[in-house]
């Protein structure tokens, strides 16, 4: 009786480990299937873009200067109101200087007895009742004395403070009678009639920042919008930034246009009928560079990419793609390089 036991044990332990296989093998192929990744791409293809750039920027005025006097001494005239139109050559402030003035009184009695001795002495000279060289001195006197007098005349010139072009003044920040220095800062004055524009711009743009290219000057709290022209630009790029800065002459005079206020600056830069735009949300940045995810030969490829211009919602691709490549725009996470890749949408 112990043989058919036997038997039978054996038997039934044939079949389970047969089964145990057989059910094995759909987990397996199920495995492979889930290793496959179900995405939705895009087909590279080039369009027609105008090729534009924002970058904020600050109004300036054309002219800006800070009024501080050129002696020191005490203010004995103020003619500076707050916030008001001067005229060139305007006189400002007066310093004291009641000392100069009398040392040329001085100059010029001097300059006059002077002037006296010489004639004198030249009348002497042609009949031999001097000799040339005290007649020589008697002309170098003169001529000192006219060098000292036109000397205390420049400096009683340095104590009128005058405007130096047409402008309107801003905040006085002394009272007549104060002691001042060549550190004291008066006033300022600015020529509000016309306004300036500085902005930078990235160096990869710096080559097509020309003089007399157009752009558009958007305030923000107001949204209204001025045109304006590139007045120049720096020689170089800012090494710490390696940005470009331009300045811009705005044509539309406005009280809206406040110098030191922020606004929006928008360059026009050209038309570029070949260009490869893809949607933001593809690109993958790295620490150095930025990367997107390739279809090729039914395997997913990470290929490293360089960005132009951009939107709110796609972004230019200098270099890294050429038309025809499909471009894996969905998970972009559980994305690796060698994926195996299925398209469940595919975008022209």
């Amino acid at each position: 009786m112990r043989k058919p036991i036997v038997f039978l044990s054996l038997f039934i332990l044939l079949f389970s480990c047969s089964s145990d296989k057989k059910e094995t093998k759909p987990t397996t192929t199920g495995s492979r299937e889930s290793s496959i990744l179900d995405v939705e791409g895009q087909i590279i293809r080039t369009s027609s873009i105008n090729e534009i750039i924002e970058v904020s920027g600050t109004i300036l005025a054309s002219e800006a200067t800070e009024i501080r006097p050129e002696i020191s001494g005490r203010i004995v005239q103020l003619n500076i109101r707050e916030g008001a139109d001067v005229a060139t050559n305007s006189l400002l402030a007066k310093l004291y200087d009641g000392d100069l003035q009398a040392q040329l009184k001085k100059l010029l009695v001097q300059l006059q007895i002077a002037e006296k001795t010489e004639e004198r002495q030249r009348e002497l000279l042609k009949i031999g009742g001097v000799a040339q060289q005290d007649y020589d001195l008697s002309v170098l006197q003169v001529s000192n004395i006219k060098a000292d007098i036109e000397l205390t005349r420049v400096s009683i010139s340095k104590t009128e403070i005058r405007a130096p072009y047409n402008g309107r003044l801003g905040l006085r920040n002394i009272s007549i009678g104060a002691y001042v220095s060549p550190t004291t800062l008066l006033t300022t004055i600015s020529q509000v009639r016309q306004k300036k524009l500085e902005f930078s711009v990235p160096e990869k743009y710096s080559s097509q920042i020309r003089s007399g290219l157009p752009l558009e000057v958007r305030m923000d709290e107001t949204g209204k919008e001025f045109q304006a022209t590139v007045l120049a630009r720096e020689s170089s790029v800012d090494q710490a930034t390696r940005n470009l800065r331009v300045r811009a002459l705005i044509k539309e005079d406005d009280p809206l246009l406040v110098p030191g206020s922020f606004t929006r600056v928008r360059l026009i830069l050209g038309r570029n009928d070949q260009a490869i735009m893809i949607p933001s949300n593809a690109v993958i940045p790295q620490a150095r560079n930025k990367q997107v995810a390739v279809y090729r030969s039914g395997q997913a490829s990470m290929e490293q990419i360089t960005t132009g211009i951009r939107d709110s919602s796609m972004v230019q691709v200098v270099s890294g793609l050429i038309p025809g490549d499909t471009l894996i725009t969905t998970g972009l996470l559980f994305v690796k390089p060698g994926s195996k890749i299925r398209f469940t949408k595919l975008n022209n």
